[in-house]
C-alpha cells in the first residue's frame, strides 16, 4: 500500500504591534527571536493589538532577560485580576543565548530594542535586537542617502 506523503504545516507570522522608531533611532546589528512570559488576559490584549512598544528595553537581570516598559493595556473583558500595564516580563531565551548577549551588551553604545511583536502559529514572539544608537547628524545622513537612492532608482525606471 502507498502512503501519502504528509503535508508540512506552514506557520503562520502575523505581525501584531511593531517599533517603527526603533529602525529610525538605533542601528541594527542582529536580531533575535524569543518567547514572552505572560498571564492572564494579555494574549487577548495582544491579540487586538493593544500594546506599545516605543519606550520599552530589555536588560539581563539574575541570569534571565527581563523586558521593561513594554505597555500591554488591560483586556476590557478581563476580571479585576487583570496584571499591571507595564510590569517586567521575563523572556525566553537559551541560557548560552543570554550569556552571549551579556557579553555584547557591555560594551560601551549597545542596547537590547523590541522591534515587534507577532503571532508564529500560536505563539506570541518578541523580535528583540542587539543595537547602538544613532546620533542626530547620523539620522539626518541616513535620510540623506534614502532620498537620494529613492530619486536614482526614480530616474532609471523613467529611461528604461
Amino acid at each position: 500500500m502507498k502512503e501519502k506523503p504528509t503535508e508540512k504545516k506552514v506557520e503562520t507570522i502575523t505581525p501584531l504591534v511593531s517599533n517603527r522608531q526603533a529602525r529610525h533611532a538605533y542601528e541594527i546589528l542582529e536580531t533575535f527571536e524569543t518567547g514572552m512570559e505572560l498571564v492572564g488576559c494579555e494574549v487577548k490584549s495582544l491579540r487586538a493589538h493593544q500594546a506599545v512598544l516605543q519606550d520599552s528595553y530589555a536588560l539581563i537581570k539574575n541570569g534571565e532577560m527581563v523586558i521593561l516598559n513594554l505597555q500591554i493595556t488591560p483586556y476590557p473583558q478581563g476580571n479585576r485580576q487583570n496584571p499591571d500595564p507595564t510590569r517586567s516580563r521575563r523572556l525566553l531565551m537559551h541560557k548560552h543565548e543570554i550569556t552571549r548577549l551579556a557579553g555584547k551588551v557591555a560594551q560601551k553604545g549597545l542596547t537590547l530594542v523590541p522591534l515587534s511583536i507577532y503571532l508564529k502559529g500560536r505563539h506570541v514572539k518578541l523580535e528583540l535586537a542587539l543595537a547602538r544608537g544613532r546620533h542626530t547628524f547620523d539620522k539626518k545622513e541616513v535620510l540623506k542617502e534614502r532620498d537620494i537612492k529613492r530619486e536614482s532608482d526614480r530616474q532609471l525606471r523613467g529611461k528604461v
